[in-house]
This record gives structure tokens, sequence and C-alpha cells, in this order.
């Protein structure tokens, strides 16, 4: 058998020699005629290899081919024979051909020259998916890349199926079938084009997780442990229910990690398995093993000598009897608890830097496990130098100055964490990208720098929009600069548009709908006064316009006018007692009013004064602005007038309008803070309760027409109220409308005279969950539950007396525009005499205040 393919595989080798000789009819070539009978199928000799040389390549290194075939000038080889076939098999072992021959092109004496002639197979030019979505395409080509260039090959062909299958599995989509198709490039003879169509089928869910071999934990509860692994039941509200294959392996892990957590520290996974229960769903089994329940037997120390054991048993919060858990053990040890409060915050907060320690299970008996904590405490370390890197625009000085940790003062874990929050506060830089870093350590002095990696971020936002009010277009544009620089003012080099990197901000604002309606507002800002001391300064003016002037004479009823004017000074001053997350500001405004037959006020005409001093008490301790997971915001304010009916001889009992208003009196009292608690995960719980009460000095003088509260909508008012009054957005009702029976507000009325009210509550509780944080853009979902209400006095005050709404809604914090809001609310609770003041509402809300969200 062998001699016959030997004898078949030479007379091919002679035929396609001949077939190269000039004349023959094929191409022409260098190679000479070998006559047929020079070689003996029947008595193969012995030759020696002359040279070889290699053809048909266009993109394969020649002398690479060579090695591959295994042959080198100067061997020995028997024609025909077996070592001719291996070069051939060699060759085609590599899957890198369509066609392989061997020529013999010359044959002197006893030395034979050999050529190899091969045929490559085509690369691939491109590959062409179809089928999926363009953003699926970009993330499956990303995987295939590679790919381009090389030879296309059943290699080729089994890989990029196997890469895009495996891509979708992860997904969830375990059904995905890939078709390929090869097509001729006509940009290169030698290229083809991979057109790939990718069906992903419906996405697998799990119908079933099945456990055994459980006993101390029932099924119900291990199925609590797999947070990514859901059956499909319709009472499996969050978390997804469909199997993708690294969730999965993730939750196994997670499952061991709980049990053990409750003492069962020997829990593993026996095995596992999971199979098809129909074409759209898996059932899954996994079979655990529990093990013995442990308990914490004797807890000891060694190395400790800066703080003894009773402190350190304290701070660790364990004690013999208590359930065993590595898990915990390594929290109290090493932080990652919710509080902060292990041993090893409590050594790097005095400035041990290089302390460690380690848990050794000393003996296991019984049920009981004693433990001895190992410590190396090391020595203290100061800091030398403090350094901030990667702040291209804003002031090093700027940054420094927010800086908790000083040169000269002992390491300390919890003031780098407060100046990496106060860095976030700043706004300028990305608080997921903040990287502080002990650097430069040095044992023989005990000293150590720290350096604050940070990454800058668009920080100024603008506002352009056209809206209605009142009926009427409202156009406007808002410009906010939030790291200005007022002493480059005048610096042409610094303006990038404008003067950059000091930390203030200026912001400017202007609305209007031609002579009808317009304002325009300022505000600068410096948050460090002097540049010494956190002192806050602030000047802002405003003025508004609204009437209808343009439109009907002074003599027509329908003619009314007002016009405000406003400037205000605020300074505040950051507090270290009770704690230094407290701030103390106060303000001094001067608001001027007048009006001619303007409703919305208890003034309609006439001219106001409201000159007020506000003393605001607040406490920030939100672990970031934009989307905060811990800490609470609580503001507490008091606002007040000079009691001016205490100091004239005005008689208020028969005064009118005009002159009982002239001067502006009341004392104002508001209270609103929020909490953030990080529930699982991403989620997080927001909690929010808010009041407000508008007092009055003399019963005769009354309530002020100015300065009350407007509850509902979404906090963004209609052009005419938009100074004057407060407005608080409650979500589910239409704006002004959630009014008390008695307000003066006439539903009926064309001008819509909601005058406010002077008390009010309201409480709220949202879920929030964040879809994208980076550098770009923020996203979060929300859904919510809140309730409020206002009321005229005292008497009738009750805060379970609220007006109710549920919804949802999505928060986007794009750098130039500030923070935007969209929410639907339901209101369960009619308002009197308002038809369609509640049910179903969609709320749009746009530049909300970040810290604490107060608007």
């Amino acid at each position: 058998m062998n001699k016959l393919f030997f004898a078949i595989l030479f007379s091919l080798i002679s035929t396609a020699t001949m077939a190269q000789i000039p004349g023959g009819g094929g191409q022409r070539t260098m190679r000479s005629a070998i006559p047929a009978d020079s070689l003996s199928y029947l008595n193969p000799k012995d030759y020696i290899i002359g040279d070889i040389t290699v053809s048909g390549t266009k993109y394969l290194d020649k002398d690479v081919l060579i090695q591959i075939a295994k042959i080198n000038k100067g061997d020995r080889i028997n024609l025909p024979g077996e070592a001719s076939a291996n070069v051939l098999k060699n060759m085609w072992s590599q899957g890198l051909f369509d066609d392989v021959k061997l020529y013999i092109t010359k044959i002197h004496m006893d030395t034979v020259y050999l050529d190899l002639n091969v045929t490559e197979r085509p690369r691939l030019s491109r590959m062409r998916l179809s089928g999926i979505r363009k953003g699926e395409i970009e993330d499956v080509q990303k995987k295939l890349n590679d790919k381009t260039g090389k030879i296309v090959n059943e290699n080729l062909l089994s890989t990029t199926t196997a890469i895009i299958k495996k891509h979708f599995n992860e997904k969830g989509y375990m059904n995905a079938t890939v078709t390929m198709k090869q097509q001729r490039d006509p940009a290169d003879s030698n290229s083809v084009i991979l057109n790939v169509a990718i069906d992903k089928k419906k996405k697998v869910k799990i119908n079933e997780v099945i456990f055994e071999g459980n006993q101390a934990f029932s099924s119900k509860r291990l199925k609590k442990f797999l947070p990514k692994t859901r059956e499909k039941k319709f009472y499996n509200i969050f978390g997804s229910k469909k199997f993708k294959q690294d969730q999965y392996e993730e939750d196994k892990q997670s499952l061991v990690d709980k049990m053990q957590a409750k003492g069962y520290r020997d829990a593993e996974i026996v095995s596992d398995s999971v199979w098809r229960h129909d074409d759209n769903t898996v059932n899954v089994k996994i079979k655990v093993y529990e093990g013995p329940k442990y308990y914490f037997g004797n807890i000891t120390w060694t190395g400790n000598a800066r703080y003894s054991t009773q402190v350190l048993n304290r701070i660790l919060r364990i004690k013999k009897g208590d359930v065993f858990s590595e898990e915990e053990l390594s929290k109290r040890l090493n932080g990652g608890g919710p509080d902060g409060n292990d041993v090893n915050t409590l050594y790097l907060d005095d400035g041990y830097l290089t302390f460690n320690s380690e848990a050794v299970q000393t003996s296991i008996y019984n049920d009981t496990i004693d433990v001895n904590i190992r410590i190396y405490e090391g020595a203290q370390y100061t800091i030398n130098r403090v350094m901030v890197k990667g702040n291209e625009v804003t002031n090093d000085r700027v940054i420094i100055r927010e800086l908790a940790t000083k040169p000269g003062q002992k390491f300390s874990k919890s003031l780098i964490m407060r100046s990496t929050r106060q860095i976030t506060q700043l706004g300028n830089f990305d608080e997921q990208k903040i990287e502080p870093k002990p650097t430069n350590i040095n044992p023989t002095d005990g000293t150590v720098d720290i350096l604050y990696n940070v990454v800058e971020k668009p920080s100024d936002q603008i506002e352009l929009s056209g809206g209605f009010g009142g009926g009427q277009l409202v156009g406007t544009l808002g410009l906010t600069f939030n790291n200005f620089s007022l002493r480059n003012l005048f610096n042409g080099k610094a303006y990038k548009p404008l003067p950059k990197g000091d930390g203030q901000k200026l912001s400017l604002r202007g609305q209007a709908n031609g002579k009808n309606y317009q304002n325009f507002s300022f505000t600068f800002s410096e948050p460090w006064l002097g540049g010494k001391k956190p002192i806050y300064f602030s000047l802002s003016a405003y003025t508004q316009l609204s009437s209808t002037g343009q439109f009907y004479a002074k003599s027509d009823p329908r003619y009314n006018f007002l016009r405000i004017n406003g400037v205000g000074v605020t300074l505040g001053k950051r507090l270290n007692w009770p704690d230094n997350y407290f701030q103390l500001n106060y303000s001094l405004n001067f608001d001027h009013y007048k009006l001619d037959n303007f409703r919305g006020y208890l003034l309609t005409d006439g001219t106001s004064y409201n000159i007020k001093l506000t003393q605001e008490f607040s406490r920030n301790s939100v672990d970031a602005p934009i989307f905060p997971t811990s800490g609470s915001n609580i503001r507490f304010t008091i606002q007040v007038t000079p009691p001016y009916s205490l100091l004239n001889n005005t008689n208020y009992s028969i005064a009118t309008p005009a002159e009982r208003y002239k001067f502006v009196e009341y004392h104002k009292w508001k209270f609103d803070a929020q909490w953030f608690t990080k529930i699982a995960g991403k989620l997080v719980l927001m909690s929010q309760t808010r009041f407000g009460f508008l007092g009055t000095y003399n019963k005769l003088v009354g309530q002020s027409p100015f300065e009350r509260f407007k509850l509902g909508g979404d906090g963004m008012a209609t052009y005419q109220f938009l100074q004057g009054s407060e407005i608080i957005g409650m979500r589910g009702y239409q704006n002004f409308t959630v009014v008390p029976v008695g307000s003066g507000y006439n539903p009926n009325s064309q001008t819509n005279d909601n005058i406010g009210s002077p008390i009010y509550n309201k409480f709220t509780m949202e879920l929030r969950y964040p879809v994208i944080a980076s550098q770009s853009a923020t996203i979060f979902l929300l859904t919510f539950a809140e309730g409020g209400n206002t009321w005229n006095n005292f008497r009738d005050y009750n805060p379970f007396n609220i007006r109710r709404s549920v919804g949802v809604g999505a928060r986007i914090f794009l750098p130039i525009f500030g923070l935007l809001g969209l929410d639907y609310g339901y209101g369960f609770d009619q308002i009197p005499g308002i038809p369609g003041a509640n049910k179903g509402q969609f709320h749009f809300s746009i530049a909300q205040s970040l810290n604490g969200g107060f608007n």
C-alpha cells in the first residue's frame, strides 16, 4: 500500500513538474525538464539536497516555511520515499495553505534541487456582523479585533464562533447561533470578508434553583444568598431572573461566604449542575455541605504595646460564645464595616502607618475555635509634605486649604478620608478618581508624604431653555462658573474663556418674554474670604419685572405691574464644635416691591420693603455631592425682620394694606433634613423631612404678604411667583394647588391668586440606584413616596394630615447642565375645588441643588 501511495504521489509530482516546462502550456519558470526515467519508484535513490527554494508565498516568511517543512540544504533524502511525503504532511498540518507541492527543479549527479510551492489561504480583511444592535456590534468587534489579518482556516472560524457565543452566553443568551459565509474581498484577491449572522434568540431564564444537603439552612434562605441567580417567579420583583454564567459563578462564592459567615466554617459546594428545562429556561441544582456550626472561644492578643487588651476587645466587639465568622472578624480588625470603628483604623489614626494584624486559629475543639490576634504596631509616622497632582486648572492652594492633613501632624486614615470628601465637595474633580496615596515612607525618621491624585472634570454649567409660564413663552439663559477667579479678572492670559482656578462661583441668569416679563440675577461667592480661613462670602442681586402694560392701559382692569429689586450679602464660617461638619451663615437681604393691581400676594397695590436677617445653622456630612450613599444634610434656619409695628405710631386697626405692608415684618423658621443610608449593594435610601413656619409680631398687622410657602409641582415656579414666595415641590400634584381651604385661593379665578400659606410640612422617602457613575455623566433611577400639606394656623396643624403621592423618576447629572430630573408622580388625595390637580403628573426639574437636594 505504501509503495502504491508513493508511486501515485511522485506521478503527480512528475506531472506537475512537466507542466511547468517552457512550452508545456503552463506558466513560464526557470525550472529545467527532468527526464521521466530519472526516478525509479521501484528503485529509490539517496540524494544530497543542493538547495531549497520556496515559491507562491505572499505574506509568509520563506525561511520559516523551510523550517516547518523540516528539510535543510545538505540533508540526505531518499527519492522517491517517505521523507518527501513528510515534507508535504508537515506543511498541510499548519492549516495555512490551500495547496502544497514539492517540485524537483534539477538533479546533478547525486545532488537534487527542490522547490516548495504553496498557495496561501486567504486572510481576513474584515468582518461584517449582522442580526444584533449597533452597540452590541461594537462590543463584539472589540473582542474580535485581533482576528483581522489572520489566515481564514477552521481554527479561526471555530474560535470566532466560540468568542461570540461566549459573549452572549454571559449576557443570558444561551441559545445564540452564529452563521458565517466567506466572500472574496474585491480590493485584495488574497483576502476575504467574513459575513457573520448572529441570532441571539431569547434570554434564558431560571426556572428553579434546587438545593441538596442543606439542613441548618432552608432552601428559601439559601436562595437569598444568590442575589444574581433568581428564579422566574412573580414575587422576585428585584434582580434579574436571567441565567448568566459569570454572575452564577460569583453567586456560588457568595453562597459559601454567607454560610461561613453564619458560623458554618467548613461549608462548601460539593457539586452543582445546570440543565435545560425547556427552550427558554434552565434548572440549577446545588449540593452543599454545611458542616457543624462553630463559636468563638478564647480571644487573645500578642504584640500590642500602644493599646491594652481591654481597649482592643472593646473595639473588636467579639466575645467568647459569639457565632464564629472569619468575615466579621476581618471587618472588626481591618475595616470594611459601616461605622469604620475597627482596630486597623484605631492604629492608623494614631500614626501607625505600617500597622498589621493577623488572626490565627490556635485551637479547634468540639464546636469552639480559639483565636490569637498577632499585632505588629511598627512606628508612629508624621506627615512631612502634602502634595496634589492632576489639577490642571484649579490652583494647588484651593485644594490644599481644604485638606485636613497638614505637615507635622501624625498620619491619620480618618483625616485622609475627610480630606478626600472635602476635595469631592469642591465639585471640580471626578469623585471616582480621587486617590490619596502615602508615599516616600521613611522608617529612619518616621515621616511620610501624602499625595492626592485628582482628575479635573468640567464644572461650569449652562442653562438654555424655553418654557411656558402663565400661558406665555419664557426664554431662559443661565451661566454658572464654579471655579471662577476674580483676582485674574484683568489678566488676559487667564481667560479660558473666563479666568478660572480659584474655586469662586459666578452665576448669571436671565429670563425674558419681551417687555411682559423680565428677570435677571447675579451671584458671586468666595468660600475662603481673605484666603486664610474658611469664611464664606456671597453677594447677590436681582431684578424682576412682570406687567401686562404692553397690552392694556393702566385704566384697564386687566392691567397689572410688579417690580422687585433685591440685593443680599452672606457671611459664613465653618465650626469645629460640635464637630467640623457644622457651618454657621448670616445673611442680610433687602427686597423692594412695587405693585399695581398685581395679584398673587396679600398686597396688590403699593410699595413694600423687606429687610431680613437670616441665620442658618447646618451640618453636611454626605459623602458625595451628586449621588450620596451615606451621611446627612441638616439645616435649621431663622429669618427675622425688625418689628416695625412696635417702633412706629401707625394705627394698624384702620391702616390700609399699603400702609400695613410698607415695611414687611415677620419671623420665619425652617427645618430641612436628609439622611442617606446604603441598603444593599448600590441601592440607597434617602429620607427627608421639611418644616416651615411664618410667624407674626403683631396680630393687628397679621401675616406677611411675602415669604409664604406654596406646595406642589416640581418646585420650578412659573415666572409670576419666582420671587417673594418659597415654592416646595411635591410630585403627583400640579404647581400651586396643594392649598388648604380658606387660604384665599380661588380655583375659578383667572389670575390664579394663590397667596400661599404660613405653615407647611413635607416628608419624602426615595430609593435610588445608580445606572452610570463617571466623569462625563451620572445617572440614577429612583422610586419615591412623599406627602405634605399646608396650614393657615397652628390650630389646624396636623403633621399626619397630609396629601400623599408615589412615583418613579430619574436624575441625570451632566457637568455642563447640572442636575436634570424627570419624575412621574401619582397623587392619591384630591384638592377640594380643583379637579385634576392630583393623580398622574409628569414633573421636570433642572439645576437642582446637589448638596442635599433641597429645592
